[in-house]
């Protein structure tokens, strides 16, 4: 190979990638295929030189749940890396917004291109000069996410990483994540209970999958849970052998803590990840001072009762210092020309994530004027939603806590007139009907993208439940760049400038970071 540069790497990494087809196989295999992927991944790891005892070297805090598990590892990522500036801290998230390399950071930045490209070529090479397999049925190379996992775990023994926050990229028990044979705590965020509409599958099944991270002899740790989904993760925990189970009671000083990320909803991430974080350095530092700040009283081993003592300063500052993009993040357009344009981006793709956006959003100060009483710019929703998923329930969902924040905060607008345009566009990044190299997917149908049938039935939804909005102002578009102008369009043709909500989809927020260049402001 003459060239091996981070675009080459990124070509190599797309070709991996499963189409619309493959995925709507493995959704039909009822999860069969799924089971394949420990083993099939323990292979892989092998081929390239490693066995899965070597993983326990990173020293991981595993991390999952349906919604929240990405801002929790942003959260515990932060309190680490203040608590031990000395150290190299590894963080392997998923997806990406901008760069594929963003899943992959140490010490809060994402490796370089130049790492990046190393590494990927490492095991690149090492996979295909290795052809032994154990199992037949194993495809030589790894699909996409497996593969960045290989490259993840790769960069991070390299770089010889002191701890690592590790996130599950689908469900637990199968993700190619799990390999890890001893981490050093385990953690379960929120189990959204729209999840079991969108997955097909019933609460205790989500809990079963999720529970399966938890490990023979390593601490077991949930947030509180709804119904059933709380009874199997204990289940889990018996079965798999766990050295305690805990939910999490709450740390009271975090009420009074300005987090670093936006919404109510937070919370109970960062009470997680403070947990998560204190008994990592109970297991691997027992004589630490940041052990030192709560004392436990295990007479309830189910729920630990905690006398709360202070945060120390540093795990504050940490808290509060805390980032993730495109998580109920705000910016202002960077662009002179668009200076009065205000960004709202948040991937919340599900029922309840689109509840706590739309909580967030609609507040004085944010959409709200600060009296909450007058519409001060014009508004723009930019939309879209994985295919198959419910368009009237989300859009639905958007509406009705529109109007439940409306009143809260006094104000006499209606939800039917809170946005000016919405535009409801596909996740292809440019006009041409090209993708950023970074940005490319293979997992929309040919027929879906070129009829924009999920676009087409947002709008109809849309319509249906505002039946009184400008059809002139609904919005299909094929791709994000058009998007992007109907919003340089409306602020071009007021001075006040315009407010623009990004939400259904993080690949969407990335796109729109991409095209509206926000990068520097958005990353």
């Amino acid at each position: 190979m003459s060239t091996r540069t981070y675009r080459d790497a990124i070509e190599h990494l797309n070709s991996l990638q499963s189409n619309a087809a493959t995925i709507e196989a493995s959704r039909a295999s009822g999860g069969r295929l799924a089971q394949f992927a420990i083993p099939e991944t323990k292979e892989y790891l092998q081929r390239i030189g490693y066995e899965p005892e070597e993983l326990n070297k990173l020293n991981v805090i595993h991390i999952t749940g349906t919604k929240g598990k990405g801002s929790t590892c942003a959260f515990a990522d932060s309190i680490l890396r203040h608590a031990k500036p000395s150290w190299k801290v590894g963080l392997y998230t998923s997806p990406h917004l901008v760069a594929v390399r963003e899943r992959i950071r140490v010490n809060g930045a994402p490796i370089s291109e130049e790492d990046f490209a190393r590494f990927f070529f490492e095991v690149w090479d090492r996979l295909q000069q290795n052809t032994t397999r154990q199992f037949e049925s194993t495809p030589l190379m790894p699909a996409y996410f497996r593969y960045v996992t290989l490259v993840a775990y790769h960069a991070f023994l390299s770089l010889k990483v002191d701890a690592t926050i590790l996130e599950v990229g689908v469900g637990g028990t199968y993700d190619c994540t799990n390999i890890v044979p001893r981490p050093i705590v385990t953690g379960v965020s929120a189990l959204g209970i729209d999840h079991t509409a969108v997955l097909g599958k019933t609460l205790a099944e989500i809990a079963w999958q999720k529970g399966g991270i938890y490990k023979e002899g390593v601490p077991a740790l949930t947030v509180n849970q709804p119904g059933e989904g709380l009874q199997v993760l204990k289940k889990q925990s018996e079965d798999l052998k766990a050295s305690e189970f805990t939910v999490v009671p709450l740390t009271p000083e975090l009420a009074d803590i300005k987090l670093g990320l936006a919404g109510t909803h937070q919370l109970q991430n960062a009470n997680l990840a403070v947990h998560l974080v204190r008994k990592f350095f109970q297991i691997l530092e027992p004589e630490s001072t940041h052990v030192q700040a709560q004392s436990i009283d295990s007479s309830t081993p189910e729920t630990q009762a905690i006398t709360a003592l202070p945060l120390p300063p540093v795990w504050v500052k940490a808290l509060e210092s805390s980032r993730w993009p495109g998580r109920c993040q705000s910016v202002n357009d960077p662009n002179e020309e668009y200076g009065g344009t205000r960004w709202f981006l948040d991937g919340a793709h599900t029922v309840e994530s689109l509840d706590c956006c739309v909580q967030w959003f609609v507040a004085p100060g944010l959409a709200l004027a600060a009296g909450g009483n007058s519409k001060q710019r014009p508004r723009v929703l930019i939309f879209n939603c994985t295919n198959g998923r419910s368009g009237s329930s989300f859009l639905g969902t958007v509406l009705a806590k529109m109007k439940t924040q409306l009143q809260l905060h006094g104000s006499k607008e209606e939800p039917e007139t809170f946005f000016d345009h919405v535009v409801f566009c596909a996740n292809v990044t440019y006009a041409d009907g090209g993708f950023k190299g970074d940005l490319t997917t293979h997992a929309i149908a040919e027929s879906d993208l070129a009829q924009l049938k999920t676009q087409q039935d947002l709008a109809s939804a849309w319509k249906a439940l505002v039946p009184s909005f400008a059809a002139s102002n609904v919005h299909v578009l094929p791709s994000i760049e058009h998007a992007v102008r109907i919003v340089r369009g409306v602020s071009g043709n007021d001075k006040k400038g315009v407010d623009v909500l990004v939400a259904g989809s993080l690949h969407l927020v990335g796109g729109v970071i991409e095209v509206a260049d926000l990068a520097s402001v958005a990353l």
